[in-house]
């Protein structure tokens, strides 16, 4: 028997619960695995809380991202075998499956070797954002060499792995962060400008850093009512991308403006690139060779012991990260 974390009422990271677990063996098109890291995303926040995409069916295991080793292959698994190291990528539903857990039971499918180079704390902070990033910003909107690209939250992990994709193809990568405080750690992790909204008038710097053009692409994970100064900031016939609801607010379409410029404002989640075969299998080969010209490193903001959990769930609740949160099991 091994631990694994579940919930059996939705709540704070205080509901959290270790429990004795047994995976049992792998089924068809599955793989058993030794989990090494877990990577933490604010998904797993909100599925735990009851503010997911979908209802946590009760009790509920959660997690969905991390480095681990193959212990068990189950069959018409092609491809990977005993000792295999490996990431797991969020492609699954967490009432199905899940990762906080010393051993799991994961589908072949959200399973990548893990890329050369990283170590398994590396490995566990990768797919996600760099994923998420990559669909909107090259898949989607094909961000190409001079244009620029607004991206709030910028020191969470998705923005910082968007601000590398952008400079990877020769983009203008524009750091949106409220205050001034992590602008010189932006600047280090590769932005090429900083913004600190709560401080700056932030149409007025996007039209100076780009002479008035504007950017192209906004990549939003907050939302609210701080979408009509993005739009402000932005070219004609640009996207803007919602793929959070962090600032907890409604967000109507900037009416005016969005006519004006004929802008796009769109939802997005990495389900709509995992959901495609074909665009998934893209996304690898992209961040993969990132990875291999050395464009693509992930920041790890702070790790935790896997003992810690409840306290990494309060650290990613209060914002304070730079980067990702990864979990260490033993």
């Amino acid at each position: 028997m091994t631990q694994a974390i579940r919930f059996h009422e939705t709540g704070g990271p205080e509901v959290l619960r270790f429990e004795e677990h047994e995976p049992g063996e792998p089924g068809s098109q599955e793989l058993r695995v030794r989990v090494e890291a877990i990577g933490l995303n604010r998904a797993e926040a909100m599925f735990r809380s009851g503010n997911y995409l979908e209802d946590p069916q009760l009790p509920a295991g959660l997690g969905y991202e991390g480095s681990a080793v193959v212990e068990a292959v189950g069959d018409g698994v092609t491809g990977f075998a005993e000792d295999d190291a490996v990431s797991v990528i969020p492609a699954f539903s967490m009432n199905r499956y899940s990762l906080y857990a010393e051993r799991a039971i994961v589908p072949v499918h959200a399973v990548a070797p893990r890329p050369e180079g990283l170590d398994a704390v590396q490995a566990a902070a990768i797919w996600m954002p760099f994923l998420t990033a990559y669909g909107a910003l090259i898949d989607i909107a094909r961000l190409s060499r001079g244009e620029a690209v607004i991206i709030p939250a910028a020191s969470s992990s998705v923005g910082l792995a968007a601000i590398q994709i952008a400079n990877s193809v020769g983009a203008v990568s524009i750091a949106a962060t409220r205050s001034s405080a992590k602008a010189d750690d932006l600047r280090k992790a590769g932005a090429a400008h900083v913004i600190a909204t709560q401080e700056q008038d932030v149409a007025a710097e996007v039209m100076r850093i780009t002479d008035d053009a504007g950017a192209r692409v906004v990549f939003d994970p907050v939302a609210g009512s701080g979408a009509q100064t993005l739009v402000d900031a932005m070219a004609p016939y640009g996207t803007y991308f919602v793929y959070g609801a962090l600032s907890g607010e409604p967000t109507p379409f900037p009416m005016i403006a969005g006519m004006n410029k004929a802008l796009t404002m769109r939802g997005y989640t990495l389900l709509e690139i995992i959901a495609d075969p074909e665009r998934f299998e893209a996304g690898k080969r992209f961040i993969y060779a990132g990875i291999e010209r050395g464009d693509f490193k992930p920041i790890v903001a702070r790790t935790f012991g896997f003992a810690e959990m409840v306290d990494a769930h309060r650290y990613m609740e209060s914002n304070q990260q730079f980067g990702k949160i990864v979990v260490t099991v033993p």
